[in-house]
């Protein structure tokens, strides 16, 4: 089995990459991004979309796609992104925090469409996303999310139960006992994803420098390694990485997310797993994963396993530790038991989590800075929305998305070490003292390790 090669997406797509140059010197641009991810390519996609004059420059320090862009699990998903209440203020109403969570709704076919008008292949499908509950606490908690979704205003239409039988005729996992299911959903190969968008950048004439990590960044000027570029604005784009850059480190918390796929799955398998409409499919444990099936037919799955590393550190080859990817494979066992698993593949990456959960741009014109980010998990669909935002709020196109709830000062940074490595990992076993003690007893109720463990989350 391979471990790390950053991930199987990036690893088996290699004949669709392509090498950039360096940046060498000085050059001049208006707006500089730095990052190369999702929320880098969207922004600069969508900045020359709307104004084809401005001169667009993305510094990336490894190359496209190298970050959670390139290994995370594949979901173009319209999932609540945030916190609602965290978004709300004064100058923010129920009615815009519920206009973005629709807007991302849309993201998700806009994506799709747009990938297949370019003519770009990217393993989509569209199946929607479901939520499996396999205990009576696990169900409980998922009635909860809908009654709350539908006292924000969201429809059956939008998000609904499904019962014990309806999920099971979607995926045939033992013991389920009902299902939360939104239709608005796309599952596909994330590296395709992001490799396709970068060609439709320089396809605009957009500018992109690989191998040029970002030393410094002030009033519009970025320094790399190797050069130096002056520009009217600058546009952190950096996610989970942030905290690699001077005085940054407790801006985001990089948080871990780990995953495997297994060797092709015989189509006689199938039969007895299920899963035809390719639905993004996760679980409704304290200690929850993510999964897919790919257009290869294996299975993609993911999951927190090692949450954080002391002092913001993360790796850099993605490689995962034998714990964690022995912990996947027996989940993905438990869901499909009756077929052999075989592991082809693990890896890990980083996400960007702000101190309140939820997405943020911060435009600062009198540094002329912008910071975006902060999508705890759901940046596939989230970028493209920020992306579009930030490209709005540059060129001053005034719309629903630059008065929108994600439009806001950066949150309040994350408590200092060691405070970090103790809360993240004291939640962690939290919340897997919380799914054993619920699996033994039964029952309706929510652990109180488990409350416990969110409220101190800030969740």
């Amino acid at each position: 089995m391979k471990n790390g090669h950053l991930s199987h997406w990036l690893d088996s797509t290699r004949d669709l990459s392509r090498t950039r140059q360096r940046i060498e010197g000085s050059t001049q641009a208006d707006v500089v991004i730095v990052g190369g991810g999702y929320t880098g390519l969207w922004t600069a996609y969508w900045t020359k979309k709307q104004d084809p004059s401005l001169d667009v420059v993305v510094l990336e320090k490894e190359f496209v796609g190298y970050g959670a862009s390139g290994r995370n699990g594949g979901w173009i998903s319209g999932k609540t992104v945030g916190l609602r209440r965290n978004l709300l203020s004064e100058s923010v109403s129920a009615e815009q925090v519920l206009e973005i969570e629709r807007t991302c709704h849309q993201a998700v076919f806009e994506i799709d469409d747009l990938m297949a008008a370019e003519g770009k292949d990217i393993d989509a499908h569209r199946g929607g996303w479901m939520q499996i509950a396999r205990s009576d606490s696990e169900f409980a908690r998922l009635r909860s999310h809908v009654d709350e979704d539908r006292s924000w205003g969201l429809s059956e239409d939008e998000i609904s139960l499904l019962s014990a039988q309806e999920t099971h005729d979607r995926v045939h996992v033992p013991g389920v006992q009902g299902a939360v299911f939104s239709p608005y959903s796309v599952k596909c190969n994330p590296a395709k994803l992001v490799y396709a968008l970068a060609e439709l950048c320089e396809d605009l004439g957009v500018r992109i420098y690989e191998n040029s990590p970002v030393e410094e960044f002030s009033d519009g000027d970025c320094q790399t390694t190797r050069g130096h570029v002056r520009g009217s604005v600058v546009v952190l784009a950096t996610e989970g990485y942030t905290s690699a850059l001077p005085g940054r480190k407790r801006d985001q918390l990089p948080m871990v997310s780990s995953m495997v796929v297994t060797e092709q799955i015989p189509e006689s398998k199938w039969e007895s797993i299920g899963w035809s409409g390719y639905e993004c499919v996760s679980g409704a444990q304290h200690i929850y994963f993510y999964a897919q099936r790919t257009a290869d037919n294996r299975i993609a799955i993911g999951g927190r396993g090692v949450p954080y590393f002391w002092g913001s550190r993360f790796d850099t080859s993605g490689e995962l530790d034998p714990g964690t990817t022995s912990q996947l494979g027996e989940i993905l066992q438990g869901l499909f038991p009756t077929v052999p698993i075989k592991l082809a593949h693990s890896w890990r990456g980083v996400l960007g989590v702000p101190r309140d959960w939820s997405p943020f741009i911060d435009y600062s014109k009198p540094n002329r800075l912008v910071r975006v980010g902060g999508y705890a998990g759901q940046g596939v669909t989230a970028s493209y929305v920020a992306g579009r935002t930030v490209a709005g709020l540059i060129s001053e196109q005034d719309s629903s998305l630059t008065e929108s709830a994600w439009v806001r000062n950066m949150p309040r940074k994350w408590e200092a070490e060691p405070l970090r490595w103790i809360g993240s990992r004291s939640v962690q076993m939290m919340y897997k003292v919380a799914d054993a003690i619920e699996l033994r007893r039964g029952g309706a109720d929510t652990s109180v390790f488990g409350r416990l463990a969110t409220k101190i989350s800030g969740r």
